[in-house]
C-alpha cells in the first residue's frame, strides 16, 4: 500500500492497493486508489475527509462518499471510530459496501495488532 496523506484543511487523501488477481463479478478486481480532501483536521481527535472516490484497477470510479474517522479516549484505551458515507441505490454501491465492510474489520483489527504489539 502506498499513501499520500496531509493532516489539514485541503490536503489530500490518497491510498493506493495493488490490484488484486482476482475478479470480483460486479466490481472486477479490487485494489486500486481511494482519493478524496481532507475538509476538517483536529489532533488528537480526528479528520473529514469529502469527495472521496473509489477508482478501481477496472470499471468506473465509486463515489462521491465522505470518510469521518474520531479518536477518543475510553479510560486507557483509545476508540476509534470510522464512518463511511455516500450511496447510489444500484449493484455496484451494494457490492462495494459488501466487500469494504469486511476490508476495514480486517485492516482495523491489523491496526490494533501493530498498536497493542509494537515495541
Amino acid at each position: 500500500m502506498r499513501s499520500v496523506t496531509i493532516p489539514r484543511a485541503l490536503g489530500p487523501y490518497t491510498l493506493e492497493r495493488r490490484p488484486t488477481d482476482f475478479r470480483d463479478e460486479i466490481l472486477g478486481r479490487l485494489g486500486g486508489v481511494f482519493r478524496g480532501t481532507v475538509m476538517q483536521f483536529q489532533p488528537n481527535e480526528g479528520f473529514f475527509v469529502a469527495d472521496g472516490f473509489w477508482l478501481p484497477p477496472d470499471g468506473d470510479p465509486i463515489g462521491p462518499m465522505g470518510l469521518t474517522i474520531t479518536c477518543a479516549m475510553d479510560g486507557p484505551a483509545c476508540r476509534l471510530t470510522v464512518k463511511q458515507s455516500g450511496f447510489e441505490e444500484n449493484p455496484r454501491w451494494r457490492r462495494y459496501y459488501a466487500v469494504i465492510a469486511s476490508g476495514w474489520r480486517s485492516s482495523l483489527a491489523a491496526l490494533k495488532d501493530y498498536v497493542e504489539n509494537a515495541a
